[in-house]
């Protein structure tokens, strides 16, 4: 947000307030600070000096000493050292931009590396290349800058520190001694690995991240980039053409025969209605290259061995058709025929091979849809056009959606009529039939997930997020009609984000771009003071409006006056004044609950996510000491047309404050009723949405994210060692912590569980986590593991002498495997939207030749025996020359 918004007082005061509060600590806002300072796109002045000032007068009005304020007690040195680092070029950039009167970056940048210098004690597990980077560094800047008496001093001592680190020349020569036996123990094979021809580990984790973040960058919605993952993986792993369609199937088959059955239907959409869509694209890329020769056609004949595996075919149509609610889902054909019929209409696979394995997979009448559109004599897209009419009831829609559901070879045609559909209602402004088209989609979130696996969900997104931004109603004739119809398409857009969890801090389109954080941010409560302009004069016009005792209600002057997005903004803050107002006696209940009432129907009742959320916020705040918080909350909730987005946005909040244990007493006394709300709102969710938040409710709120990492990576390992095909959400699991600290876990959990005794498990693994782009904002992994984590891990190796091999040789394949994936994923993306964007966040050359010389000067003997087996791999070195000439001693 701080890169749309620099400085802006509001996200200061919400970052405060965070920290106050306990939601993040001192520590941790200062290392995820420091190391979001490095993006340029935060290199403003005022944003810099601000967000240092937050860390700094949070540090100094707590009273506790550096250590365990901006670094937490017991934090390695290691990690401590680094975000120093992040501190430096902090401290640098602090120098480089334009100087300012009202801001003063450089002292507060002083202050911070001064504090973060106090709390380095330990320095002997860092590193020599580390300490040697920050000497550099140091004295750069030293040189480089002006500094201030104090900051100098405090760089001057640290300066000798790291240089009793870099002086120890007793160490090298035995390292370079200990060398020459590692190299005879490891011999002088090739580091890249076998290439084995029963993998299910290298799709399974592919494809469940193309499902699981369909709706965002590198997901099945996005084709180009799901491609592009393909073909980065067929390019690295070496197998023929038939063995890599067979791998890929095989995979995709044990995704849904093992998919528990709240997805099911998704895995059911994504193999049969968009998998061989993919496969088109990628075959086209394939075929543009003129370095593969491959017959495609004849590898897609020889993985339709597939079929011939009954008893796997059978678990899928066993685990679809027992699916809880699958009865209206239900399919028209058994899944392998529908398979067929999808890999024959896209060309994939000729007629003559498909009835060699199903001599009725070409029966046209079997498909219902497609039956219809032909005999009105319609192409299947032109008929889904024609029978999603604008005036379509909801009801009406839902029957669609459900025919729909049943015919996969249906879902791309309908994703594109949706997407065409969206782009020209919200281009005409025609908010009656979108809003239409809005709600029937946010009351059906599985026609919403077979959409969001043929298009770009951001892109549809952005039709609506720039209708709401830009919407006026001055010149409307029907103010509250047309404000009452937004409000679906509000609700849609909020719906959309929470459900795929994307980012809404920006849109594109073109050269067009749209914030949608006005729909993630309306729980914000302000104080009036910070209104001003067009704010200001909404609030108190609505304030007014809603809970003065003489107001006739809602004239559509004021409808005209202020935009849907203003009243969005401030109905948080229009009921915590109401709600101040009536404790203070200013009002009376009667009042409040008249203006209260406006909220429970379709012309305002969009904006109480928001409102809600506020409200739950609140009452955990006051510790259930809220009887008129409470009082409200209850009365939304309870509201007949309360809508459905709102139970389902706010249902875990809900149940979660609802099984606290002071709500018990405080709630009852209040005559809360807490059954019919726990009904309402689990009916919203559904039983399995539900049964998710409790169980979540009965390990604990909080799971630490060493033992969230332990558990996904030893789940994967178990699903590799059964021979099914596993699944890890590394995006999720990186915003529990640290890119750096989730990186050392996943090492230390890997060399420890899998180990050489599992070398190709230990290789696909983690070639999967550094490689594969992050689906959400975030640094990528790849440069952080080269470039930080390694040098720790190199530290650790050295010091487990001469039980260190099976950990040189894990590095080793380690490297060799992730430059060699990233390299041809980098080579895949080119032609594409990523292909001057750097998607690993540096050219792979780059990175390579960083790490050749880091190895070479890191003075280790585990960094010595790395890179001579790298320079030993003629089909490494042939990728990489820079690591050339390492041959032996």
């Amino acid at each position: 947000m701080l890169r749309f918004y620099p400085g802006n007082p509001d996200l200061q005061e919400y970052l405060k307030y965070a920290i106050q509060d306990g939601m993040i600590s001192v520590a941790v806002f200062v290392a995820t600070m420091l190391q979001a300072a490095r993006s340029p796109d935060l290199h403003h002045p005022a944003t810099l000096d601000m967000l240092c000032r937050i860390a700094l007068d949070s540090h100094y009005s707590s009273g506790s000493p550096p250590m365990g304020s901006v670094v937490s007690y017991g934090e390695s040195a290691i990690i401590i050292v680094g975000t120093v680092q992040d501190a430096l070029a902090l401290l640098r950039t602090a120098h480089v931009l334009p100087l300012t009167h009202f801001h003063q970056l450089t002292t507060s940048a002083s202050e911070l590396v001064i504090l973060l210098l106090s709390c380095v004690s330990d320095l002997s597990q860092v590193s020599t290349t580390q300490a040697s980077f920050q000497l550099q560094d140091i004295t750069e800047i030293l040189q480089s800058f002006r500094l201030t008496p104090a900051v100098r001093q405090a760089l001057d001592t640290y300066m000798v520190s790291l240089g009793f680190l870099t002086g120890d020349d007793a160490k090298v020569a035995r390292e370079a001694q200990m060398m020459h036996s590692l190299q005879v123990a490891l011999g002088k094979d090739d580091v890249s690995g076998p290439n084995s021809d029963a993998d299910v580990i290298t799709f399974g984790l592919e494809l469940h991240h193309l499902v699981t973040h369909r709706a965002k960058h590198f997901g099945a919605g996005c084709g180009p980039d799901a491609a592009a993952l393909l073909v980065g993986t067929f390019r690295r792993s070496s197998w023929p053409a038939p063995v890599f369609y067979t791998q890929l199937f095989t995979a995709a088959l044990l995704c849904l025969s093992q998919a528990p059955q709240s997805t099911c239907f998704i895995w059911r959409a994504f193999i049969v209605g968009r998998l061989p869509a993919l496969l088109t694209v990628f075959e086209a890329a394939m075929t543009s290259d003129n370095t593969v020769d491959a017959d495609w056609r004849s590898a897609m004949q020889a993985a339709m061995s597939i079929f011939h595996r009954t008893d796997m075919m059978v678990h899928c149509d066993h685990v679809l058709v027992s699916a809880e609610g699958t009865e209206a889902f239900y399919p028209n054909l058994p899944f392998s025929r529908e398979l067929l019929r999808q890999l024959v209409d896209t060309g994939l696979l000729d007629d003559r091979n498909a009835l060699g394995v199903d001599p009725t997979v070409l029966e046209k009448s079997l498909l219902p849809l497609h039956a219809e559109a032909q005999n009105a004599g319609f192409d299947i897209h032109s008929y889904i056009d024609c029978k999603l009419l604008p005036d379509l009831t909801i009801e009406e829609a839902h029957t669609l959606f459900d025919r729909i559901c049943k015919e996969a070879a249906t879902h791309s045609a309908f994703a594109s009529v949706v997407m065409k559909r969206f782009i020209s209602l919200s281009t005409s402004f025609d908010v009656e039939a979108l809003s239409r088209l809005c709600k029937a989609l946010y009351l059906r979130h599985r026609i919403l997930d077979i959409i969001s696996l043929h298009v770009k969900i951001d892109e549809l997104l952005y039709q609506t997020v720039y209708l709401v931004d830009c919407y006026d109603c001055e010149t409307i004739g029907d103010p509250q009609t047309a404000v009452s119809h937004l409000g679906d398409i509000v609700m849609f857009s909020q719906y959309t984000l929470a459900h795929f969890n994307l980012d809404a801090k920006m849109f594109v389109q073109g050269d067009r771009t749209v914030s949608g954080l006005f729909l993630q941010s309306a729980s914000q409560v302000f104080s009036h003071e910070s209104l001003s302009g067009e704010d200001a004069q909404a609030f108190n016009a609505w304030f007014k409006t809603l809970f003065d005792s003489g107001s006739e209600g809602i004239e559509d002057t004021i409808l005209r006056s202020s935009r849907p997005k203003t009243l969005l903004k401030i109905a948080s803050t229009l009921f915590s004044s109401a709600i101040n107002a009536r404790i203070e006696g200013k009002i009376d209940g009667d009042t409040l609950n008249n203006g209260i009432s406006f909220f429970t129907g379709p012309l305002l009742s969009w904006t109480l996510v928001g409102v809600v959320r506020s409200l739950l916020q609140e009452i955990y705040r006051k510790g259930f000491m809220a009887p008129v918080h409470i009082e409200v909350l209850q009365t939304l909730l309870l509201s007949p047309s309360c809508p459905k987005p709102v139970l389902v946005l706010c249902g875990s909040r809900i149940l979660t404050l609802l099984a606290s244990k002071p709500a018990k007493d405080r709630l009852a006394a209040v005559r809360f009723d807490v059954v019919t709300v726990q009904r309402l709102v689990s009916e919203a969710l559904g039983p399995r949405e539900t049964a998710h938040i409790q169980h979540a409710m009965s390990l604990g709120m909080h799971v630490p994210w060493q033992e969230q990492s332990k558990r996904a990576i030893q789940n994967v390992l178990a699903a590799a060692r059964a021979g099914k095909a596993p699944s890890i959400d590394v995006d999720r699991l990186v915003k529990t912590t640290t890119p750096s600290k989730f990186l050392r876990s996943l090492w230390t959990e890997l060399s420890l569980s899998a180990g050489l005794a599992e070398t190709e498990t230990f290789r696909r693994f983690i070639t999967f986590v550094l490689t594969t782009p992050l689906s959400s904002a975030g640094p990528p992994l790849l440069p952080i593991f080269l470039h930080t984590v390694l040098p720790s891990i190199l530290v650790s190796v050295d010091a487990s002498q001469p039980q260190s091999h099976a950990n040189i040789e894990l590095l080793v394949i380690t490297v060799s495997s992730v430059l060699t994936a990233a390299l041809h994923l980098e080579l895949a993306l080119r032609g594409t939207r990523w292909e001057h964007r750097l998607v690993f966040g540096h050219p792979i050359a780059s990175m390579a030749r960083r790490l050749a010389t880091d190895l070479r000067n890191a003075n280790s003997y585990a960094g010595t025996a790395i890179i001579q087996r790298l320079g030993s791999s003629q089909s490494f070195v042939a990728n990489f020359p820079v690591f050339m000439g390492e041959l032996g001693v």
